[in-house]
């Protein structure tokens, strides 16, 4: 294994903790002053970003992984280190949870691992149960592997995860979880494990799914009442029978419910209904008051039922954003507004909201820490804040909640706490993530010729428990720095350039100050998909590369290896999201909202949030921000939620028109009305500066087609100071096979940077290249660490960038150089990456390398214009074709199996209008890559067989949920 030459790192297993059951966390602090801060405020509204000033504390070299003094590197740029005891679980994220009523088990819901339940028994605090869908022998080997063997486990076949937790009977005799059609029905035993579930079907309403969420019992346990997530409804279930007797409408997206008496209270999520010709964006077929430019929502509700008088009509209060979690305290219901950063005290005597307490501990931004559960002991309010890893504490005045509550400090938690409850004096904190990816190893197959890598991967997700007694008020308030260290939000944070400065200051590439000079007056940023580190750099020696699980090596992706030998290569950059539907978020908007955080083991309201009201945070996204900065934006397929692809046209057909153009051809051939996009997107601010042109994720339309549409637009129109483009081949999964795939996306990477860099714009450019996940490939170091590149004259030619970054860090210094105030505290905290650029500009062009691999190996029906034959006649392209030929015959005894999984590909949604990154189970995904690429001849590794997809070990027959991808 290479490492770089200038630094030694310990091996990721000499860093990283042992990883399951137990582990009594030190709680010494380390002795700084705790920073003062500002008590909670009351009454607030928040609904813009607002953020002024920003913190630019560096990092070093530690990777994901690593330990120092402060805690555990993890990819979203924070170091963990909770209080308490920490019980660690593998089988994937604990979306949501509940307690038994006599306070011994915690059950949650969780996604990634193909687990679905999980049971905690707090009093010896062990891991006693489960239910999935992954297979018995397998459930007891990871159990085993884990160090709980005697786990009981109930096989299940429907994956489905609703949109919250579970709940127990009253009696405890029975759990009720949500799934995506109704509700399962398990007996409880009192070892905690579970009996054999009965569903409770709710019918879909028109297409729509029940989508199940929030639960609870009447007062006199004879009725469960069930929210309606996808249906905007109630319902009321007799718990036996299954029946349902009453339906009752709400508002949009109704997530939690809590009685107080025979009073029904209901969290809609998207607020209330829309009002004649009031702005609106979708979600879930709902259309939901929206502010079209920054793509939220703009209410926030909750409903009232009086179920003991079936006819009244059903009220409401009005809130803030994303009403989600709720706690009820005698008559005072405290609500958390997780898009708003605040909690609303309702009394429920008069249904009026009392104050509202606001969660943002940093002065410095007032956006993005996601309040998302609550609980109290005593007169302490505790509220878990998902994206600070924290719990933050109040005193209240419980004989006056009227009374503004008093501020007190911050807690540490592991990643992202969902849930905090109190039990038997002690505080128990559920964390979505845990300590990150840090699962069993994965193994992963894609191009000809390779075998198995086998490594770390984004889907290798954990969970926590974390459980403490609640700290006296002082000890708090010391605490509160730790979480500030664990954030980056230190207390000498640099302000806004003045106008002085603005106006007189030595232009930089990335300034110091927000509002400052750059000497870069154009940024590109093009999205790709999916790859780690290794997978593509793992053979570059100058980098800490593991040449063996370099899938797509320099053969494959020649540019983007001469990139970065001549720009730089950056070994240590990560992406933070599992899979698309959380990167895209964090590309676009430096944070993955709640929304999408804590559901995203459903996925069936919605995967990518492109298209979804609920899915974007209050401050808008990265064009907003540098459009309020007073630049101009550009947008090529990112983010876009349509595509407008003229029925019938085929790859072979863009494939052509593109390397026609190329070719010196007419460029009028990539836009006949056989081939034009008429792409956009339901986000209006992004749809008007979208080139319709440009098309969105679809594997059957090539890179280079993306490349010469936006080479077009370029040339006549000339660059905005920010233009974004998605090239999304390297997903693979279409046409041609998967290393043709990945060699058509470098070569438009190439060209585009090629195209720039001799263009009159070069001088004042910088080009950000970075995939939205890594979840489709391995790692030696973590499966977030991704290939990243930065391409300017004012680039770190020639180095190796060894200091930590990640997604938000790019979004960052994307921000700082056009003077856009950041997103959210996660932005707000990020470093620019300064270490990327030099202020001494080096205006030597690229020039792009021609492909190594047939952009055509593995197409079945070869394109009109013939067969990529790398520019060779004669001899060398009767090979290159002979090549391509043997990498598309299929065995005949294979010739069944290899049509049932084309037709099995063709309802993944890979290709056309309505394509979807990632919709295909990964597990499947994976099986159908590896057989396509080992010309049908090699089972998968592990496998004993060649399988159909019907027929894989683990995965429900037909399935297609995105729960493990």
């Amino acid at each position: 294994m290479a490492k770089p030459p200038e630094t030694t790192r310990k091996s990721p297993q000499e860093q990283r903790p042992s990883r399951w059951g137990l582990h009594r966390l030190p709680t010494s602090l380390h002795g700084r002053k705790p920073l003062s801060m500002a008590a909670a405020s009351c009454a607030l509204v928040l609904l813009g970003g607002g953020i002024a000033a920003a913190s630019t504390i560096p990092f070093g070299q530690q990777q994901v992984g690593s330990q120092n003094e402060n805690g555990e590197q993890i990819s979203s740029n924070q170091v963990i280190k909770p209080i308490g005891d920490r019980l660690m679980t593998p089988f994937g994220k604990i979306m949501g949870s509940t307690l038994s009523p006599n306070g011994r088990y915690l059950v949650g819901t969780s996604a990634d691992r193909s687990v679905d339940l999980q049971v905690f028994d707090l009093t010896t605090y062990k891991p006693v149960a489960a239910a999935g869908t992954l297979a018995a022998a397998s459930f007891a080997t990871a159990a085993g592997n884990a160090g709980y063997a005697n786990m009981a486990y109930q096989h299940i076949t429907d994956g489905s995860v609703g949109q919250d937790g579970p709940v127990f009977s009253p009696d405890g005799k029975f759990l009720y979880e949500p799934v995506a059609t109704g509700i399962v029905r398990y007996p409880f035993n009192p070892d905690g494990s579970l009996g054999t579930g009965t569903t409770i079907s709710i019918p879909n309403a028109g297409d729509k799914q029940a989508l199940t969420a929030g639960m609870a019992f009447s007062p006199d346990g004879s009725t469960l009442y069930a929210a309606v997530n996808g249906q905007n409804a109630v319902v009321a279930i007799d718990p036996v029978a299954g029946t349902i007797k009453q339906t009752f409408s709400t508002g949009i997206a109704p997530r939690q419910l809590k009685f107080v008496g025979t009073k029904l209270y209901v969290s809609n999520e998207g607020g209330r209904r829309a009002l004649p010709g009031e702005p609106t964006m979708d979600s879930y077929g709902t259309q939901v008051p929206a502010d079209p430019k920054l793509g939220t929502s703009t209410t926030g509700t909750l409903s009232v039922i009086d179920t003991a008088n079936a006819t009244a009509a059903v009220s409401s209060i009005d809130v803030q954003l994303h009403p989600t979690a709720m706690y009820l305290d005698g008559s005072t219901l405290y609500v958390a507004n997780t898009n708003s950063d605040t909690v609303s005290v309702v009394d429920t005597a008069s249904n009026k909201v009392m104050q509202t307490i606001g969660t943002q501990p940093w002065a410095s931004s007032q956006v993005g820490y996601e309040p998302t559960g609550i609980t109290m002991q005593g007169d302490h309010l505790l509220i878990s804040l998902g994206r600070a890893n924290a719990v933050a504490v109040y005193k209240v005045n419980k004989q006056d909640p009227k009374d503004p509550a008093s501020y007190i400090g911050l807690l540490p938690t592991d990643y992202y706490p969902g849930n905090v409850t109190a039990v038997k004096g002690q505080i128990v904190v559920t964390n979505i993530r845990g300590i990150d990816a840090l699962g069993p190893e994965q193994s992963i197959s894609e191009g000809p010729g390779t075998t198995a890598a086998t490594g770390h991967g984004t889907h290798s997700t954990t969970a926590s428990l974390t459980k403490f007694t609640l700290p006296g008020d002082d000890r708090i308030q010391q605490y509160t720095d730790t979480v500030f260290q664990q954030n980056g939000w230190d207390g000498s944070a640099v302000k806004q350039a003045t106008e002085g400065q603005a106006d007189h200051g030595a232009a930089v590439a990335v300034p110091k100050r927000i509002g400052e000079p750059s000497a870069i007056k154009h940024v590109f940023l093009i999205v790709k998909e999916n790859r780690t580190y290794d997978q593509v750099y793992g053979d570059m020696k100058q980098g800490n590369g593991d040449a063996s699980l370099a899938q797509f090596g320099a053969k494959v992706t020649p540019n983007q290896h001469a990139l970065a030998s001549q720009f730089g290569l950056y070994d240590n950059t990560y992406d933070i999201g599992t899979n698309s539907a959380e990167g895209h978020n964090w590309m676009m908007q430096g944070d993955d909202p709640a929304y999408t955080e804590t559901s995203a083991g459903e996925y069936k309201r919605s995967y990518d949030t492109e298209n979804d009201v609920l899915g974007h945070q209050r401050s808008g996204f990265l064009w907003t921000a540098i459009q309020d900065a007073g630049k101009t934006a550009r947008n090529y397929g990112e983010f876009d939620s349509t595509e407008g692809k003229p029925a019938g046209a085929t790859w072979q057909q863009y494939y052509c028109a593109a390397t026609s153009t190329m070719a010196g051809g007419d460029p009028a051939q990539l836009f006949t009305p056989a081939l034009q996009m008429h792409a956009g997107s339901s986000i209006p601010s992004l749809s008007a500066i979208t080139d319709p042109n440009a098309a969105p994720f679809d594997t059957s339309v090539p890179d280079i087609y993306r490349y010469e549409t936006w080479k077009q637009d370029f040339e006549k129109n000339g660059p905005k100071n920010f233009q974004m483009t998605w090239l999304s081949s390297d997903h693979t999964g279409g046409t041609a096979d998967p290393r043709a795939q990945v060699a058509d996306n470098d070569l438009a990477v190439g060209k585009i940077v090629d195209e720039i860099s001799h263009s009159q714009y070069w001088k004042d450019s910088a080009i950000f290249i970075a995939e939205d996940d890594s979840q489709n490939g391995t790692d030696h170091v973590d499966g977030h660490r991704a290939p990243v590149q930065v391409i300017s004259p004012y680039a770190a030619h020639g180095k190796t960038v060894s200091t930590f970054y990640s997604q938000i860090n790019m979004v960052r210094t994307i921000q700082q150089i056009l003077g856009a105030q950041p997103l959210n505290q996660k932005v707000a905290a990020a470093t620019p990456m300064f270490d990327a650029f030099t202020n001494k500009a080096d205006l030597t062009p690229f020039n792009a390398v021609p492909n190594q691999i047939p952009l055509t190996e593995g197409v079945k029906t070869a394109p009109a214009c013939g067969p990529d034959t790398l520019g060779q006649t004669g001899p060398g392209a009767a090979a290159v074709n002979d090549d391509a030929a043997k990498a598309v015959a299929v065995p005949a005894p294979m010739k069944e199996t290899a049509e049932q999984w084309g037709n099995w590909s063709e309802q993944q949604h890979l290709t056309g209008n309505g394509a979807k990154e990632d919709s295909a189970n990964p597990n499947l995904f994976n099986r159908w890559t590896w057989y396509q690429t080992h010309n049908w001849k090699s089972p998968y590794p592990g496998d004993d067989k060649i399988y159909g997809p019907n027929d894989v070990p683990d995965i429900p027959a037909g399935s297609t949920n995105h729960e493990d991808g």
